[in-house]
């Protein structure tokens, strides 16, 4: 996994969001976000510039009041896009310290308001009872075309109904699911492997582990692509690269959001925007070296090619049916929104839950009990016959394991913030007005923290609280527990992506125990659009036996 940005931090400072509660006993989590201080961020010497704009944009907020009379009740004015640049570093921590103070806020910008919202009636009215007046819209088109193109993620209307029924088809297939079953236990036994090598190279009950998330991301671009990433190309340099410049171009369409000036530096080519260039350039070249590989195959030998299971390979045979339906550029779109819904989720998701449970040996042992329970008994197993023993029924029956990873999700989402277009004036059910052109924005990130939505231990890691007095799995509302979205646009690959995060980490914590290398050390993540941690996690690593 790529951490590190192009240029060189040259300072940090930790802000420590939650203290620690000591001992294995479910606590309080620790969480640290870096500043980075990078190209894209504003250095110290441009602070008075920023301060005058902001009150620029203060002034042109009062004037246009006084013009448009009459006076509606929208939300309170929390800040500025240019407060938020300030904070870019540690953006969800500072949207959650602005949520808990107002349940509904706006931020003021230059051409609209940025609306932002932890209620979940709102939630629900915008992801579904007036779902219509809620999209993507050309703001947020533009500032992730770069990226995303006119993938499912970044459009609206006819796009996006063709992409999602073709996709709907596709997740809903057995064929598909018992391919990605088959692809995600052997991921699971490779990484197993991997760990059983160190650790017997060094001769330690124990070793130091940095688990990266794109170890788990392997396996969405298998599914995606029909390709290892790792031995896709002459190099495993290129497929670095692609992973570096992903990572890159995904903080900078966030950037974007916040900068006023990202069109000027796109034109002029300096900056952020030049670094961003570069980067979709890395991007688009591996992508469509991947997909003229697959056209090829296709051309030798397409009775044989029918056969292949996987998401890119399923596309190229729904063009095949018709031609004109989309091109290069259209797949490319498609494809690279797979990656960023299964690379940077379902593997940051699992980074994250080990960060968790490092600090909570208790509810590592009561995880690694109930996968034995539900396959190989009380017996020790190899990771042959532990991966076997993973059926679907078996899955389905770790109800503890679910609970912990939808825990993980309530605290750190793999969308932290997710954004619509008001496409016309509306007022929510709270009864805060909005405009035509406001970009209104749900947060699951602070949602998950909010003590009105789940009590005072909010902050704690509790995988209980999803469970009733039998041990059965109760969901919560999907407005109230926004991780996968809900409404028309709910996440599609939801089910496949528990299927996923339930064989990663049943193999890993059924066999091994996990603890921080460093027993104090905290995590930060990556101001992104998706919840990614800022660097490596190292864990120390010693063999499970059945009896402890």
């Amino acid at each position: 996994m790529c951490t590190a940005l192009a240029s060189k931090p040259s300072f940090s400072t930790i802000h420590t969001a939650h203290a620690s509660t000591p001992g294995d006993a479910p606590g309080v989590l620790r969480t640290v976000t870096e500043r980075r201080f990078t190209a894209m961020d504003p250095p110290l010497s441009q602070q008075p510039t920023l301060l005058a704009l902001s009150l620029l944009l203060l002034a042109l907020y009062l004037a246009r009041h006084a013009l448009l009379g009459k006076r509606r009740n929208y939300p309170p004015v929390a800040g500025t896009m240019l407060h938020q640049l300030f904070n870019f570093g540690r953006l969800a921590e500072y949207q959650t310290e602005l949520s808990q103070r107002y349940r509904t806020f706006r931020m003021l910008t230059p051409t609209c308001n940025y609306v932002y919202t932890v209620e979940p009636a709102n939630v629900e009215y915008i992801l579904r009872t007036n779902f219509a007046n809620y999209g993507k819209g050309t703001m947020t088109h533009d500032v992730l075309e770069d990226l995303l193109g006119d993938g499912i993620f970044n459009v609206d209307g006819a796009m996006w109904r063709h992409q999602r029924k073709v996709a709907s088809f596709e997740f809903s297939t057995r064929v598909l699911r018992e391919y990605s079953s088959g692809v995600f236990r052997d991921h699971g036994r490779r990484a197993r492997g991997h760990r059983g090598r160190r650790r017997r190279r060094r001769g330690e009950g124990g070793h130091a582990r940095s688990v990266h998330a794109v170890d788990a991301g392997l396996d969405l671009f298998t599914i995606g692509f029909g390709v290892n990433l790792g031995g896709l190309s002459q190099s495993s340099q290129e497929s670095a690269a692609f992973a570096r410049a992903f990572d890159d171009a995904n903080e900078q369409v966030l950037y974007r959001f916040f900068d006023p000036l990202w069109k000027a530096k796109r034109l002029l080519n300096v900056s952020s925007e030049a670094a961003m260039k570069r980067s979709v350039r890395t991007i688009n070249d591996f992508v469509y070296a991947v997909i003229d590989k697959k056209v090829e195959q296709m051309g030798r030998d397409e009775h044989e090619f029918a056969k292949k299971e996987d998401i890119l390979s399923r596309f190229l045979l729904e063009r095949e049916k018709d031609p004109g339906c989309f091109d290069n550029k259209y797949l490319r779109d498609i494809i690279l929104n797979f990656v960023i819904a299964g690379r940077d989720t379902s593997a940051g998701t699992l980074s994250w839950f080990l960060y968790v449970l490092c600090s909570n040996q208790r509810i590592q042992d009561k995880i690694a009990r109930e996968v034995r329970e539900a396959t190989s008994g009380d017996r020790d197993v190899g990771v042959q016959e532990l991966t076997a023993c993973l059926t679907e029924d078996a899955i389905s029956n770790m109800p503890y394991l679910h609970a912990a990873l939808t825990e993980t999700l309530r605290l750190y989402p793999a969308v932290p913030i997710d954004v619509k277009y008001c496409f016309s004036d509306d007022t929510l059910p709270d009864g805060h007005a909005v405009r035509k052109g406001d970009m209104v924005n749900y947060q699951p990130y602070p949602m998950g923290r909010m003590k009105f939505l789940w009590g005072d231990d909010a902050e704690e890691f509790r995988p209980d609280r999803w469970l009733d007095g039998d041990g059965v799995f109760v969901p919560e509302s999907p407005y109230k527990f926004t991780a996968f979205q809900a409404g028309p646009r709910i996440c599609l690959g939801k089910e496949f992506a528990y299927r996923q995060m339930k064989i990663f980490a049943a193999v890993l914590l059924c066999l091994y125990r996990f603890e921080m290398w460093e027993r104090d050390s905290m995590m930060g993540y990556r101001p992104m659009l998706t919840l990614k941690m800022d660097g490596p996690l190292r864990v120390r690593v010693s063999p499970r036996r059945a009896s402890g």
